[in-house]
């Protein structure tokens, strides 16, 4: 049953959260220029881990829907994210990133028959714009290749997440999330390898990078985004994530010492009044 309770709202707020802590991680902490490495380190691990405890394998034809999903959300996601990364600047990247919960709301209405409303379009449309203003800066040259890379990464995680509610799992979300996990990672070794070529040796604080955006970064990120996609509608759920570049510019801010001014504080209450006015729900039809 989908209901857009605060506490459910809450619960899914974990994932942007913790992925908003992702880049400054990974910059302070992790191996530089090794972003296919990272995300093979981030999943497989994990997943394996996750696997071991839970002891659950795919049955039927949840062999080839666990594979689906472990690709979209993570095998696939991950490095056309990182391209986008590499080839855009950061605030574009960003930005289009953002366009992430127009394009859930159109697949859910496509796949799900679920109608998102013009309230939780213009929400969607307003978290955008302050995005925008938190990260954007001067665009810079613009890369093809990255472009593709971002409007990819948005397309393969929307459908990622669409399917995951239209496919209620048989298992518990621990159980779900290590399968996803090993397909992403198994898909992302070999690329990493055929990229990057061999692994890079990890420090200690590496290694303590590595198990936060693991354990808090991933595993719990995706299972607290799982719940609500159970019970939340998927628009609801994608305004959510509008999260992950408000943590962002905090950390930048407080740790990195980065610039805060007006732009990015109307940006940062645009961002947070569309999350919030995306999840009311619509009122009956008077009869």
């Amino acid at each position: 049953m989908e209901t857009t309770s605060w506490r459910t709202v809450l619960v899914v707020s974990v994932a942007p959260l913790a992925w908003g802590t992702t880049y400054l991680v990974t910059e302070r902490l992790l191996p530089p220029d090794r972003p296919l490495f990272a995300a093979a380190v981030r999943a497989l691990p994990a997943g394996l881990l996750l696997l071991g405890v839970r002891r659950r394998l795919p049955h039927g034809e949840w062999w080839w829907k666990a594979v689906l999903l472990g690709l979209c959300n993570i095998g696939l996601f991950f490095p056309l994210l990182f391209l986008a990364a590499y080839e855009l600047p950061g605030g574009l990247a960003s930005t289009l990133q953002a366009t992430s919960p127009l394009a859930v709301m159109a697949l859910a209405w496509v796949l799900l028959r679920e109608r998102p409303g013009r309230r939780r379009v213009l929400a969607a449309l307003v978290g955008l714009v302050g995005v925008a203003l938190l990260v954007l800066r001067s665009p810079g040259s613009v890369s093809t290749l990255g472009l593709v890379g971002a409007f990819g990464s948005v397309a393969v995680s929307a459908l990622g997440f669409v399917m995951v509610k239209r496919w209620p799992a048989p298992v518990d979300l621990l159980t779900l999330v290590s399968w996803q996990l090993v397909v992403g990672g198994l898909a992302l070794v070999p690329v990493a390898l055929l990229v990057e070529g061999a692994p890079p040796p990890v420090d200690l604080s590496a290694a303590g990078g590595f198990l936060w955006l693991g354990g808090v970064g991933t595993v719990l990120a995706y299972v607290c985004w799982f719940h609500g996609l159970a019970r939340m509608p998927a628009g609801a759920v994608s305004l959510v994530g509008l999260l992950n570049p408000v943590v962002g510019t905090a950390l930048g801010v407080a740790v990195a010492g980065e610039l805060f001014g007006w732009p990015q504080a109307l940006g940062m209450a645009l961002v947070l009044g569309g999350v919030v006015a995306g999840q009311q729900r619509p009122r009956a039809p008077l009869s």
